[in-house]
């Protein structure tokens, strides 16, 4: 194989991108721009016409408008050992069932879930082994890291998010996979996040001009220091501000004590603490709008799992 090399010195490992709308064009803007251990080997699109492709073939990215057949057969294909799809999530089956065979690691930004989920602030060293990481979704990339914040601090019973995003960054793919979204999310708090019980809702704001990406944690937990609670969450913050730079609190974290049973669906009367996290997610503007930050951290994080695995041993050679 033959590795590229970063103007630092760096060894590079060539990647492909499937899928040349807007969530695969920014994540190849920011391979271009920011990759340290990653280079562009391919941009795959299945309409020829669009502006992703022509975007890569001018800033000289090989290029292939007929879908996982197309990249397959390109020549640079050989040099490829990492592989971003971001498709869909029907689509998402059969394309790592081919890269498979060619021990290609696949990095799902769909909300198919074929691998473990991955976020890189909680668990990306855990899975660098992984054939397959899926990327669970824009919402749970912003919230969950808050669930574990409060989980690595007292025993989590119930957890709701509520992501709430510009309708004009929702594209077609958001929209057909709004149900994938909330199971997807759901499933994530809990295995990630250390919920018992998780529950994720989308908003789409259509509100001009755009809002930036808005997030709303509520976790109901076992008592505990409201303080313990505030440093852990502030960690967890600068690790997700690390590869996500626009990630940040939109107000002081807040407490209640529920003394009184409340009843939690599927869990039934409980009481504790409930902590309120407000969030914002302000995107680096690389190709799509600075409101959508809802696609931007999918791609910063994608980039992060990425450069970890080429870093360290989960690309082989």
């Amino acid at each position: 194989m033959n590795a590229a090399t970063s103007p630092s010195g760096l060894a590079q490992q060539k990647v492909a991108i499937i899928g040349s709308g807007n969530i695969g064009t920014d994540l190849m803007i920011k391979v271009l721009r920011h990759g340290k251990h990653l280079a562009m080997g391919a941009m795959v699109g299945i309409d020829p016409a669009s502006d992703g492709l022509a975007r890569a073939s001018r800033m000289g990215v090989a290029t292939t408008a007929d879908g996982i057949e197309g990249l397959l057969a390109l020549p640079e294909f050989s040099d490829i050992r990492i592989v971003f799809d971001a498709t869909s999530a029907s689509a998402h089956a059969r394309h790592n069932a081919l890269l498979q065979q060619h021990g290609i690691k696949v990095i799902d930004l769909t909300p198919a879930a074929i691998g473990p989920y991955v976020i890189p602030a909680i668990n990306i060293d855990a899975e660098l082994q992984a054939p397959n990481i899926n990327m669970v979704t824009c919402g749970g990339q912003a919230t969950i890291p808050m669930v574990r914040a409060v989980a690595d601090v007292a025993a989590v019973h119930y957890a709701e998010i509520i992501a709430s995003i510009s309708s004009r960054s929702a594209g077609p793919g958001t929209r057909a996979n709004i149900d994938e979204f909330t199971e997807t999310t759901s499933q994530a708090i809990e295995k990630l996040g250390g919920a018992r019980k998780g529950k994720a809702i989308i908003v789409l704001n259509p509100a001009e001009p755009p809002l930036i990406m808005r997030d709303s944690v509520f976790v109901l937990s076992d008592m505990a220091d409201t303080a313990a609670i505030e440093r852990s969450i502030a960690r967890m913050v600068d690790r997700v501000q690390s590869y996500v730079p626009g990630y940040r609190l939109k107000q002081k974290v807040q407490f209640e004590e529920i003394t009184q049973p409340v009843n939690v669906p599927g869990i039934g009367p409980t009481t504790g603490l409930k902590t309120s996290v407000f969030l914002e997610v302000e995107g680096a503007a690389h190709y799509l709008p600075a409101y959508a930050g809802n696609l931007d951290i999918m791609t910063s994080a994608a980039l992060a799992c990425a450069e970890r695995f080429a870093a360290g041993a989960g690309v082989r050679s």
